[in-house]
């Protein structure tokens, strides 16, 4: 599926926007350009006030009470919500260093659960939390941004167990809180969304010579122009950052 562009929602009032992992580097440049479309926009991780750390439920809560305090406030809607976090390499919440394993012979607890924790129990802690705080009427959008690696039927390398596990569970649970927000809201979209090899701290240690990386301001726009098109009927749909769907 190729998502056609459709009308310009650069002249509708704008609402509120969430970025969890606003402060990354993807994160950053959804909040640039999420600000410069109008929206009033909230960025939220580790480092913000309130923080938001996956390893405590209660600032997740916290965090969703944070931006439904805000809504009241303002009276805006929260008319996009993107989850950039992601863990593909580096320290774990135990202290020891992860890396993508090449074998099964590198698997290991610690590195596991904690691309399961960072990839796939955090954005669906965001799920219970915040897909609440969509509005019951009306145009909105929940997108996680996952990986290709995660599509099964895509996968014809291997390698990477715990990082292509995480992101597989990921778009399982972006799959099923969509069939569930259709039931409070038809127009409202959760979708799972791919932004290619960006130049940032999580991809930069395997770009490889020949691989197509780009700056974090270019994937950042071409991700909000996908989600600017999504049509109506693409909710719970995997799909790429030139708005290509990818196999599940």
């Amino acid at each position: 599926m190729t998502l056609a562009p459709q009308s310009d929602h650069s002249h509708e009032t704008q609402g509120l926007a969430v970025v969890i992992g606003g402060t990354g580097g993807i994160g950053a440049a959804l909040v640039a350009g999420l600000k410069a479309q109008g929206f009033e926009v909230l960025s939220l991780g580790r480092s913000t006030q309130p923080a938001l750390d996956y390893t405590d439920e209660k600032t997740v809560a916290n965090c969703a009470q944070h931006v439904a305090d805000c809504m009241a406030q303002t009276g805006l809607p929260l008319q996009r919500m993107i989850v950039a976090t992601g863990f593909l390499h580096g320290d774990t919440a135990r202290g020891q260093h992860a890396e993508p394993e090449r074998s099964w012979q590198h698997l290991n607890t610690d590195a596991l659960q904690h691309n399961f924790l960072i990839n796939a129990v955090g954005p669906a802690l965001v799920m219970r939390h915040f897909l609440p705080l969509l509005p019951k009427q009306g145009r909105s959008v929940a997108a996680f941004l996952s990986a290709r690696v995660g599509s099964i039927g895509d996968n014809a390398l291997g390698g990477w167990y715990a990082y292509r596990a995480s992101k597989a569970a990921l778009n399982q649970l972006v799959h099923t809180s969509a069939i569930e927000l259709a039931r409070r809201n038809k127009e409202a979209l959760c979708v799972a969304l791919h932004p290619g090899t960006v130049d940032t701290g999580l991809s930069q240690p395997f770009a490889k010579t020949g691989l197509q990386v780009r700056p974090a301001q270019e994937a950042a726009s071409d991700l909000l122009a996908v989600i600017d098109a999504l049509p109506a009927g693409s909710s719970g749909q995997f799909f790429d950052h030139k708005g290509l769907s990818i196999p599940w």
